[in-house]
């Protein structure tokens, strides 16, 4: 069955959405998804030129549409940015942490790309945004991992514990959220193929990489990143109102291969 993007099965008109890590693959996917079922959406990133291609998409769809430049590696711009992310939308109902610094060597600067944007700008980005959320009253806060935090690997170690760390702390924020009616909840992609990134430029310089991959997928073809926005559209809804601490993953079944 194709879903139309048309038609959004769910209704998030009157909701603040901010993905940190918007710009681009899921996280421009993700701000499309929720700006077309009527949600008012905040994104942030790097690179200026995408991130107003992106904010003119989002706008496109009749929503209000507010972007920012932000290095999400630096404590003192992820706070700015959130806090006006919040002035721009009018609160914060939704928080997504899509952010990634692509630690995938197995040295300082691959552990500290890792640590500082794929975990601790979701930590700083959840604490910035908390008194917006406990405003809020349909409060969520989503987290972007990836099933390499799931088992051990040899390669992109860091990438993995740095992801790991991550749901696991998905899981303990959801505990100490609880008592404020804030849902927490994270998404692990599995192999993700968009313009551009990391798969797509695989598949032309290691293709051996790329179809050794392809091959342990059941679904035979990779991911897209309109089908993990999709699960966070389900997550950040109220049909996913009793669900909180949880890491859904999206992988067409790539884990079930090892």
């Amino acid at each position: 069955m194709t879903i139309s993007a048309s038609i959004p099965p769910f209704d998030f008109h009157d909701c603040r959405v901010v993905v940190a890590g918007g710009s681009r693959g899921i996280g421009r996917s993700m701000a499309l998804a929720f700006a077309a079922a009527g949600a008012a959406v905040s994104i942030c990133a790097r690179g200026e030129a995408m991130l107003e291609q992106t904010r003119q998409a989002v706008a496109a769809c009749g929503v209000t549409a507010h972007a920012q430049c932000c290095d999400l590696g630096e404590a003192g711009a992820v706070e700015s940015y959130v806090e006006a992310a919040a002035v721009a939308l009018g609160g914060i109902d939704v928080l997504v942490n899509n952010g990634t610094g692509f630690g995938f060597d197995d040295d300082e600067d691959g552990w500290m790309a890792g640590i500082n944007v794929d975990l601790m700008a979701a930590v700083r980005a959840s604490k910035a945004a908390l008194p917006f959320l406990q405003a809020s009253g349909r409060a969520c806060i989503l987290h972007t991992t990836s099933i390499a935090a799931l088992r051990p690997r040899a390669s992109g170690a860091p990438y993995a514990a740095v992801k790991a760390a991550l749901t696991h702390y998905t899981g303990s924020q959801a505990l100490a959220l609880a008592p404020h009616r804030i849902r927490v909840n994270a998404i692990a992609p599995g192999s993700i193929e968009f313009p551009d990134g990391l798969w797509d430029r695989r598949r032309h310089d290691t293709p051996e990489v790329y179809r050794a991959t392809l091959a342990r997928i059941p679904f035979g073809r990779f991911g897209t990143p309109e089908e993990v926005a999709h699960a966070a559209l389900f997550l950040a809804s109220p049909w996913a109102g009793w669900i909180t601490g949880q890491t859904l993953v999206v992988d067409g079944g790539q884990m079930l291969n090892g």
